[in-house]
Parts: C-alpha cells; structure tokens; sequence
C-alpha cells in the first residue's frame, strides 16, 4: 500500500524538529563546557577563598611645638610710589636717566623746551631789582621829607608785585622739569627727547622699594591678637623659599562694615628688591604662646559626613589589626593637623590605604612610602 502525501510531509517534519533540537543541545552544552574551564584556569575566583591581609602605610601620632598662627593674603605697595608726568605741556629737551636706575631725590630726570620762560624770567628779575633799588631810595629820601609817603606806598607796592609776578614765572618754570620728589628705582622711560607730551601724560614710575609695605585685611576677632611693632613674616610664589621679616606698621582705626574687617598694613625689609608693588603675598603672624598639642598628618583622616576617623592600628594574636577611632580636628596647617580627641601620643595610625579598611581589618604594614609632615611646605620645582 503506498504512503499519502499527508503522511510523507508529517515524517519529514518531524526529522527536521529533531535535527533543529539536538544542535541547541550541542550548543548549550558547548557554552556549559567553556565557562567551566575559564573558572578552572582562574578566571573566576572561588567564593569562599579568604581575602589577604591589606598593605596600609602608618606612622606614629606626635606632640610638637605649636605656635600659633594669624594667616592672610596681601598685596604689596611701596612705602613712596608715584607715576611721573609734567603739569604742562611741552617738547621734550633732554632726558638724564635709563630706565631702570636708581636715583637720588630731587635729581633733575626730565626737562621740557623752556627757552621763552627762561628769557621772562630775566626780564622779571630786572623789573624787580629796579623796583627794590627805586624803593631804597625813595625810602632814604622819605627820611628827610622829600619823598611824600603815597609816592613811598606806590613804590613799595610796585616792588612787592615785582617780586610776586618772579615767583610766578619761576614757578611755571619748575613746571619744565621733573625732579626725583624721592629716592627709589625708576622705572620703563615711556617718552623720547624731541617728543611732544601733553599735561598729565605720565613720564616714568618710581618706586621706593626698601623698605616695602604689604596692605591686608583680618577679621574684626583678631584684633585682639595684633598690635603695632608685632613681627611678620612675608612669602611670595615668586620665592617660594625665601622669607621676608618685618613688623605691623599700622592699624586702620575703622572697621570695615561691610565685611566686618579691619586694614593692616606692615613693613617688611627688602634689600635685594624682590618684592615689587602690585603683588599678593602670604602674610603670617605670631599671635600667642607655643604649646605643644597632638598633631597626624592630614592624610591619615577620614572624612565623612558621620564624623572624622582614623585607624589605629593594634597587635591581636600574632595580627596587627585596625581599629576604627573618630576624632575631634583642630587648627591645620602645612601637612599636619591638630587632634583634640581621640587619639593619644605614640599610637601608630594608618598614613594610607585606609580607604579599604574596615573595623577590625587585617592589615600588613609597609612604611617605605611615607606622607609629608611639613608645617611649611614647598611646592616642588617641576
């Protein structure tokens, strides 16, 4: 008897559902196989293997000389500064300086074109001597009354207008010149002989530069801790290891009451020149009595919003384990910080790789790297 088509095609169908199931077979278990043998190399880690004690960096917890400290940023001004420019105009004459050079006061820098004023000036001169000469004699003859005292009054008035309008014209011509009005370094020459400058248009810079002022403000509750002659000192970014030494110069008597800060304003030595009006520099001042507190560097603190920590570390059992300790912060400075609590003289505290610790860690010690402990630090030339 033959097959029906019906029956043929339902043979066929199912040869192809059992070829399609056993190749998803194959393939489930190819994948199986080889996430197996990645576990078996070592990609994967065993869930239960032990973790390995962690490798912090500690150091012991100190007690130094504290002295403490009013710090703030200035800006630095000559004690005599002043740009240079003549009163009137005028063609320039001659020029007695370089630019750069230091001068002595009242040495002549720059002359105008001051011909005309000059031959005026002789002009009065002799007016006036005339005047003094007819007023002498007048004043003889007025003795023996033959000089009536209103021909005396005019004389006596034509000599003191004489001797006003020589003033006058000697001050204009002052005006021609510019002297050094104080001792200093000038600066960058900003005019040329033969050039025509007009009134006000500023010649040269001078600057008094030893000693030097730097100008800055404190709050309104340090004013207690700072008086007049009291000892600074200076830094500028410029020289980051020199010091420049000086006192307070003045207290501005007002209080800013806007800000609630009050100007101060010291003078510092600078022999060498160094510091130049327009820059800003630290200013630091002594303000009380050394002690001696506990002090970590600020890198073995933990902060978060729960309180600040540190761990200390401790031997148990033949393990050196960390504990968690919070603690209260005080003043900081440089790379060291103050601890009011929490920690005592001689604990070992972890420096680095507190980040992940946990209390009750086990911890392998290796201080070959070791944090800065500066009160002063340097930034390090690149």
């Amino acid at each position: 008897m033959e097959m029906s088509p019906i029956s043929t095609m339902q043979t066929s169908d199912k040869k192809a559902l059992i070829k399609r199931m056993a190749f998803m077979l194959t393939a489930v278990l190819l994948i199986v196989a080889a996430i197996s043998a990645y576990k078996m190399v070592g990609g994967g880690q065993h869930p239960r293997q032990a973790p390995g004690p962690d490798t912090v960096s500690t150091t012991p917890v100190q007690v130094i000389d504290w002295a403490p400290e009013i710090s703030a940023v200035g800006s630095v001004r000559a004690v005599n500064g002043a740009d240079l420019a003549f009163e009137v105009s005028g063609i320039v004459e001659e020029i007695n300086f370089q630019s750069g050079d230091e001068v002595a006061a009242g040495a002549v820098l720059v002359r105008l074109r001051d011909a005309d004023e000059r031959a005026k000036l002789l002009s009065l001169q002799s007016t006036a001597q005339l005047a003094e000469i007819t007023y002498n004699r007048n004043l003889q003859l007025s003795k023996t009354q033959n000089v009536s005292p209103a021909t005396l009054d005019a004389n006596d008035a034509n000599l003191k207008n004489a001797k006003a309008l020589l003033v006058q014209q000697q001050a204009l011509l002052d005006k021609k010149t510019i002297r050094a009005p104080f001792a200093g370094n000038l600066g960058l020459r900003a005019v040329d002989r033969g050039q025509y400058v007009n009134a006000g248009t500023a010649i040269v810079t001078l600057q008094a530069l030893d000693p030097i002022f730097v100008d800055f403000y404190l709050p309104q509750q340090n004013l207690d801790q700072i008086k007049v002659g009291q000892a600074v000192i200076a830094k500028v970014d410029t020289y980051p290891d020199l010091s420049f030494k000086g006192e307070i110069a003045a207290i501005n008597p007002k209080v800013d009451p806007t800000n609630r800060n009050v100007q101060v304003r010291a003078s510092l030595k600078n022999p060498e020149r160094k510091m130049f009006p327009g820059m800003y520099a630290t200013v630091i001042i002594a303000a009380g009595k050394v002690t001696r507190p506990i002090v970590i560097p600020q890198t073995a603190v933990t902060y978060s919003p729960y309180g600040d920590a540190v761990y200390i570390i401790e031997s148990k059992d033949d393990k050196m384990i960390a504990r968690h300790s919070f603690v209260v912060l005080g003043e900081k400075r440089g790379d060291l910080v103050v601890v009011e609590s929490g920690v005592k003289e001689g604990d070992n505290i972890v420096t680095a790789g507190q980040i992940k610790l946990r209390n009750g860690s086990v911890v392998r010690i290796d201080n070959s790297v070791q944090p800065m402990m500066d009160l002063q630090p340097k930034t390090a030339n690149p």
